[in-house]
């Protein structure tokens, strides 16, 4: 009763489910996206990627994000409802808050990295930036969450020395660990 009147209402296992398949989903069209192009992905010849490629990649991300998201919201809503909560509170507040400063500053970032052309560490940086952004709100939610931020933290900083696999890192951090943290949090928190 005390953490729960402390701490935000966490987020359904089932958002973490839904925000990983739609990861793979992602993770998969981009894949047959680049063989579309000509691009064999898993092959170690170097990659150049046109200025449609790259506008189409963005915009597959913000897609998958939004996805993520709406999950989030739609699942989170559902639990709240089920357990007679509110979901706007000051601590709900905070949480996006200390959520959204990382998110925002590693967005800037990933784009300052697309316009001088270093797409290789774009998909590392997003990793990081989102595991300090679970991190960074963990206080304000169930402390769960700061697995999957250390999860993430680690995995970006491994693909840093693994560029041009930014991909199949990606699809390990959004897709593979979030289904698996939202089994987790779907069994523990049922």
């Amino acid at each position: 009763m005390m953490e729960r009147s402390s701490r935000v209402l966490s987020l359904s296992g089932l958002s973490g489910v839904f925000a990983g398949l739609s990861a793979l989903i992602g993770g998969i069209y981009v894949y047959e996206l680049f063989k579309a192009n000509g691009m064999d992905y898993l092959s170690d010849e170097h990659r150049l990627y046109s200025a449609n490629l790259v506008s189409e990649l963005f915009w597959i991300g913000i897609t998958i994000l939004v996805f993520a998201f709406l999950f989030g919201i739609f699942f989170t809503i559902r639990k709240s409802r089920k357990y007679n909560l509110p979901i706007w509170t000051s601590v709900t507040k905070k949480l996006l808050f200390n959520l959204a400063v990382p998110l925002v500053t590693g967005g800037v970032f990933c784009l300052a990295l697309m316009y001088h052309g270093h797409f290789g560490l774009v998909a590392p940086a997003t990793l990081i930036f989102y595991g300090l952004a679970l991190i960074n709100a963990e206080k304000y939610t169930f402390s769960d969450i700061k697995y999957l931020g250390f999860s993430e933290l680690i995995l970006g900083c491994i693909a840093l020395f693994n560029i041009g696999y930014g991909l199949i890192f990606w699809v390990l951090g959004f897709g593979i660990l979030h289904i698996v943290y939202g089994l987790v949090m779907f069994k523990k928190y049922k």
